[in-house]
């Protein structure tokens, strides 16, 4: 089992607005023959730890998924626990996304920049 987490994000207001109304995650198995399971755990981090997305699926051999979930919220995390054959070649991102839809350089990890906990 791998977990990886985005760590904390902060998404203050700035004149008025969050940086990121939403984030994109992206999952990627690039394992040809086994699927894995993952499940997304997200929080606000907002004066206590409250978890607000809690969703668990199957990930298929070569499969991309795309997941969009609301975070118009001060302080947030995601975490996401891998399992099953293919849980080591399992890549995720995540993008965030302004109220236009455009994409948010500052509140994007990809793959190679998660912490393993």
């Amino acid at each position: 089992m791998a977990i990886l987490s985005s760590g904390p994000i902060e998404n203050n207001l700035v004149a008025g607005t969050r940086p990121v109304q939403q984030i994109t995650v992206i999952l990627t198995n690039r394992d040809e023959a086994n699927s894995a399971t993952v499940l997304i755990q997200g929080y606000s981090l907002t004066g206590v730890r409250v978890l607000f997305v809690l969703e668990e699926f199957s990930l298929a051999p070569n499969a991309v998924v795309t997941k969009n979930y609301a975070v118009n919220i001060d302080e947030y995390e995601f975490v996401f626990t891998t399992s099953g054959p293919a849980e080591g070649l399992v890549e995720i991102s995540i993008w965030g996304q302004d109220d236009m839809g455009n994409l948010v350089n500052t509140q994007r990890i990809v793959a190679d920049e998660q912490l393993d906990n």
